[in-house]
C-alpha cells in the first residue's frame, strides 16, 4: 500500500508539478504583457469589427497592389541601373504584404474580392509606366507612395481619436510602414519624378485610380 501511495505521488509530482510550472510561467508572461493578442484587438461590438475588418482590407490590398506594381517595373527595368533601387523598395513591400496576410489570417479577415484586378491592373502600371523610363517610373511610384501615405495617415487619426491605448500594436504597424512608402516617395523625387513632362497631370490621374481602388476595397 505504501509502495502504491509512493507510485501514486511520484506520478503527480512528474505530471503536475511541470504542468503547473508552465502556467506559473505563462501567468508570470502575462503580467509582463498586458495583452494576449498579437496586432489587433478583439473587436467589442460589431461596429468595431467592421471598422478593422475594413483597414485591415484595405491595407492588405494596397500592399498587394503596389508589391504588383514594383513587379512590373522589375520586369521592365530589372536590368537597368534602377533595378537595384527598385527591388529594395520591392522588398519592403514584400515584406508588408506578409504582415498584413499573417493579421487577416490571424483574426479571420477575408481579403477584398478584386485582388485579381489590383494583380493584373498593378502589373500593367508598373510595367506600362517603366517602359515610357525609370522618370516615369519613379513619378508613378511618387503618386502611388503619397497616396498610400495620405491614407495610412487617415487611418492613424481615426485609430487615434477612438483609443490610442486599445490600438498601440496597430498604430506602431501602419506608423512603421506609412514611414515606408514615405522613404520610397522621397526616393522617387531623388530620383528625378518630377522631370518627367505632364508630371502633375500623370501623378493626379495615377492618384484618382488609387482613391477609386482604396474605396472599393473597403467595401467588397
Amino acid at each position: 500500500m505504501q509502495r502504491t501511495a509512493y507510485t501514486v505521488l511520484n506520478d503527480w509530482r512528474n505530471r503536475v508539478v511541470p504542468l503547473i510550472a508552465r502556467r506559473s510561467s505563462k501567468s508570470r508572461a502575462s503580467l509582463w504583457s498586458s495583452r494576449n493578442y498579437s496586432v489587433v484587438p478583439p473587436p467589442r461590438d460589431r461596429t468595431e469589427k467592421q471598422m478593422l475588418d475594413r483597414i485591415l482590407r484595405v491595407d492588405h490590398a494596397g500592399e498587394y497592389g503596389a508589391n504588383r506594381i514594383y513587379a512590373g517595373q522589375m520586369a521592365v527595368l530589372g536590368r537597368s541601373s534602377t533595378g537595384t533601387l527598385i527591388q529594395e523598395m520591392w522588398d519592403q513591400e514584400k515584406k508588408h504584404l506578409e504582415k498584413f496576410n499573417e493579421i487577416l489570417a490571424e483574426n479571420r479577415v477575408r481579403p477584398t474580392a478584386l485582388l485579381p484586378l489590383w494583380n493584373v491592373a498593378g502589373y500593367f502600371l508598373g510595367a506600362s509606366t517603366a517602359m515610357l523610363g525609370k522618370e516615369v517610373a519613379m513619378a508613378c511610384t511618387v503618386a502611388v507612395e503619397e497616396s498610400i501615405s495620405e491614407h495610412y495617415n487617415s487611418q492613424i487619426r481615426t485609430l487615434m481619436e477612438k483609443d490610442p491605448d486599445r490600438y498601440t500594436e496597430l498604430l506602431q504597424v501602419i506608423k512603421e510602414f506609412r514611414d515606408d512608402e514615405m522613404e520610397h516617395h522621397d526616393l522617387g523625387l531623388e530620383h528625378d519624378a518630377e522631370s518627367v513632362p505632364g508630371y502633375w497631370l500623370l501623378k493626379n490621374v495615377i492618384q484618382l485610380g488609387c482613391k477609386a481602388a482604396i474605396c472599393a476595397s473597403e467595401r467588397v
